[in-house]
Order: C-alpha cells, then sequence, then structure tokens
C-alpha cells in the first residue's frame, strides 16, 4: 500500500495529462475539424470523416485514450480505499467525468454513429442524406465529451495539488 501511496501524485498528474490531451484533440473537432468538414460538399465531408476514423485508431490514440481509462480504474479503487482523503472525491470526480462523460459517451454515441457512417458510401445522394444526419448530433456529443475531459483534467489537477501539498507538508 505504501507503493500506491508513493505513486498517486504521479499517476494523478498522468491521469491530469491524459484527460487534457483526450479534451484538447476533441476541442479542436468541436471548433474547427468538423466546421471545415461540413464547408465540404457533402460526399467530400463524409469521405473525409470516414478517413479521420480510420486514421484515428492508433497506437498513440488508442494508448491515451484507452491508458487513461484504465488509469481512472486504478484511481477510483484507491480514492474509494482512501475516502477520507481530500483527494479522493477529486480523484473520483474526476475519473467519474472521464470514465462516464468522455470515454463513455464515446464508446455509446460517437463509434456506433461512425461505425454506421464507415459502412456507408460517400456518393453524392447517400451523402447529400446521411452526412448532415450525421454531423450534428456527433458534435453535440462531441461538445459533451469535450467539456467533460476538461472537468476530469481540472479535478484531477486539484488531487495533484492535493497530493504534493501533502507530501510537502510531511502528512
Amino acid at each position: 500500500m505504501a507503493t500506491l501511496n508513493a505513486l498517486m501524485l504521479p499517476l494523478t498528474v498522468l491521469a491530469a495529462v491524459g484527460s487534457a490531451v483526450i479534451a484538447g484533440l476533441l476541442f479542436a473537432f468541436s471548433t474547427s475539424v468538423m466546421k471545415a468538414l461540413s464547408q465540404l460538399p457533402p460526399e467530400q465531408g463524409m469521405a473525409a470523416m470516414q478517413n479521420i476514423n480510420v486514421t484515428i485508431q492508433n497506437p498513440v490514440f488508442l494508448g491515451v485514450f484507452v491508458g487513461t481509462a484504465l488509469l481512472c480504474g486504478v484511481l477510483v479503487l484507491r480514492a474509494l480505499l482512501h475516502a477520507n482523503d481530500a483527494a479522493s472525491w477529486w480523484l473520483l470526480i474526476g475519473a467519474a467525468a472521464y470514465l462516464i462523460g468522455t470515454f463513455g459517451v464515446t464508446m455509446v454515441f460517437n463509434v456506433p454513429m461512425n461505425n454506421t457512417l464507415a459502412r456507408a458510401e460517400a456518393s453524392a445522394a447517400v451523402a447529400a442524406v446521411q452526412w448532415p444526419a450525421y454531423v450534428g448530433p456527433w458534435v453535440r456529443w462531441n461538445h459533451l465529451r469535450t467539456v467533460m475531459g476538461v472537468l476530469a483534467a481540472l479535478s484531477f489537477t486539484v488531487a495533484a495539488l492535493q497530493w504534493a501539498r501533502a507530501g510537502a507538508s510531511g502528512a
């Protein structure tokens, strides 16, 4: 247990960074990528998003995205075992925000939408119907994922500051 306690500050910082990196990526999609794709002819925007959805499935992205979710699980266990620590509530808030609001929303809403889009032919006739029906809901869910990723990063940062303060005071 002492080893896990010694690792809490670096693990919490790593969770904050992972959450922030994913939130930043999602923020870029909400504020620019999807807007740019929406301005293209539907078949071009749809084809580009299909390509993005394949390309993003790479070891770096998946390592950060899934790795942060796994790290959240470790932090939840630690928080539940030591619920009286000031940092524990912040760990639980951060983990819930990431696991439910970022990772969960992605898996339950955005990924199925991406899979449906992947199966469609990006022809002018299909894209004229399917692309506008995809973009609006996808972006709304993406906004939520972004906000929850930021909340997770902020919560983990507060927890890390509490760990650092406790370590500096010798507690």
